[in-house]
């Protein structure tokens, strides 16, 4: 017999599955989410330390980009609960070491006029790109991404009966590397252009991507941040979910999904059990924002699942460049760039990008993944508390840079124990190449190497925080594999919500939104 029984249990608390759950217990069903640990919110970390110092790190999630425009944001009124978010007009500088900037503006003409500094030709394709994504995106892949996926053929010959749709087809047959390499001309655009392409993890030289270039230039939404810390998102999130009858639950390890046998066609997901022995029951659901290994190979009995299934599960791809090493830093001031002495906007820049000059400078990243060694040094971040005042205690600030490295240094993931110090060093002194204040400014230094992430979040897997790749076909209606494309796992009441799912992971709040809309068509809820 169950200890509890609700309308639903989620899996995980992550945004998407409290987004999922916000909605859900607005439509006035009874559902708990589940969590292992201490609080809720999966990478939506904001963590204090020293404990007490009043100097905030958001050690996994920091930029979410457009957030603000997403349809769950105002539909779930997070600002009365407490969310809001600040949107740099300086968004990113790509600072070189000759001193040179490239900068991206929440302005479109004012990065425009910065890639002309570079080449006047690139700021014109700029231009012609632009406004001819724009519709796009606007008409094609925001509406795509707020939707459960098309099946691939459907998907293809909507996009062949309209002049937008067979564009971006046509775009999307090269791979990032090509499409940059073939329309830009300068060396340093041609490298920034590439790495935000790698922020979406999509590897520059996979086939099927290129109309991603594009689509970043015509993009409305830009990097944003939480007042307050990342963590302010999910404290908004459960407050809507309280708010609306739902409960929160953490510290909860997870050990079984229960299966109800039924007399033809596959079983019912009809609970779990914790590994402290407490049984929940689900009347109508269970909803996993876990990842694919974690939900179909380590919770459900093989019995219950054909081996199809299980073997695509355990054939799941991770992404080689995502894991982050992370250095934040207390400071008695902010970072001031040598290049702001020419350029003092640049002293408003929000993401900073280092170490990049060229597209053979993102080229020898890709080769150092590839053999587990560590990549030259190209590392973007930011200074918080210059435009949030509440992430550091009076006059001080917070800092922080990210770096892509291999989890498996030299083959394995416990080498970074002996390495991660030595390596946190370098950064800084990279660092201070540019800003030569740090070296005297450091109060004190925090490392996040790569192989921690998995530790605390097990559904990044391989220090992977976008949680699987979007390349080896696992895009669309074949994410995170074919036949779990439409967030429905096998089981009788069995969904996917994660960042495994269409349109895939960071800050977009977009599996969990479109994970909502397929229950409530199967629930009949309004």
């Amino acid at each position: 017999m169950a200890d509890s029984t609700y309308d639903g249990i989620i899996l995980g608390t992550g945004h998407n599955s409290l987004i999922l759950q916000a909605y859900l217990c607005r439509a006035g069903l009874r559902v708990v989410s589940l969590e292992r640990n201490a609080v809720p919110g999966g990478g939506l970390r904001t963590e204090e330390w020293p404990v007490g110092s009043g100097f905030l790190h958001n050690t996994h999630s920091f930029y979410h980009r457009g957030v603000t425009r997403m349809p769950w944001y105002a539909e779930l009124e997070l600002e009365r609960h407490g969310a809001r978010y600040l949107e740099p007009d300086l968004n990113v500088a790509m600072l070189l070491p000759d001193g040179r900037s490239l900068t991206w503006w929440t302005d479109f003409e004012r990065t425009a006029d910065s890639f002309a500094q570079f080449s006047r030709r690139d700021a014109d394709t700029l231009r012609r790109w632009r406004e001819a994504f724009l519709p796009i995106v606007t008409q094609i892949l925001e509406p795509e991404a707020q939707s459960p996926p098309l099946p691939v053929p459907e998907r293809q010959r909507r996009l062949q009966a309209t002049a937008e749709g067979r564009l971006l087809l046509k775009t999307s047959t090269y791979s990032p590397r090509e499409f940059v390499l073939r329309e830009f001309e300068n060396p340093a655009v041609q490298a920034g252009l590439l790495f935000f392409n790698g922020l979406r993890e999509v590897a520059p030289r996979a086939p099927g991507f290129g109309h991603h270039i594009p689509a970043l230039l015509a993009a409305r939404g830009k990097a944003q941040m939480c007042v307050g810390g990342s963590a302010q998102l999910a404290e908004a999130l459960v407050a809507a979910i309280t708010e609306a009858g739902g409960e929160v639950r953490t510290d909860v390890e997870l050990a079984q999904i229960t299966v109800q046998s039924v007399a033809s066609g596959p079983g019912r997901a009809a609970g779990v059990v914790t590994t402290a022995g407490e049984r929940i029951d689900a009347r109508h659901f269970i909803a996993s924002g876990l990842n694919p290994q974690q939900t179909f190979l380590d919770l459900i009995d093989p019995a219950h699942l054909p081996t199809s299934w299980r073997d695509q599960a355990a054939a799941f791809r991770y992404n080689l460049l995502a894991p982050l090493f992370g250095l934040y830093l207390n400071l008695d001031e902010a970072p001031l760039y040598s290049a702001a002495e020419v350029n003092p906007e640049l002293d408003d820049a929000f993401m900073v990008l280092l170490g990049l000059q060229s597209v053979t400078d993102f080229d020898d990243i890709v080769r150092a993944h590839e053999r587990s060694q560590l990549p030259p040094t190209v590392m973007w971040g930011s200074c918080p508390s210059r435009f949030d005042a509440t992430q550091a205690p009076g006059n001080a600030h917070t800092a922080f840079m990210w770096e892509k490295v291999p989890f498996r240094l030299r083959g394995h993931a416990d080498n970074w124990d002996a390495e991660a110090t030595a390596h946190g060093r370098r950064m800084l002194d990279a660092w201070a190449d540019y800003a030569p204040n740090l070296r005297d400014v450091v109060r004190q230094s925090l490392i996040r190497p790569v192989h921690h992430i998995p530790k605390r979040l097990p559904n990044m897997r391989d220090g992977d925080l976008l949680v699987g790749s979007l390349g080896h076909g696992q895009v669309g209606y074949n994410r995170p594999f074919p036949g779990a494309g439409h967030y429905r796992g096998y089981l009788t009441g069995l969904y996917l919500c994660g960042a495994c799912c269409h349109p895939s992971g960071n800050i977009t709040g977009l599996p969990g939104y479109n994970a909502w809309q397929v229950i409530a068509a199967d629930l009949g809820l309004n």
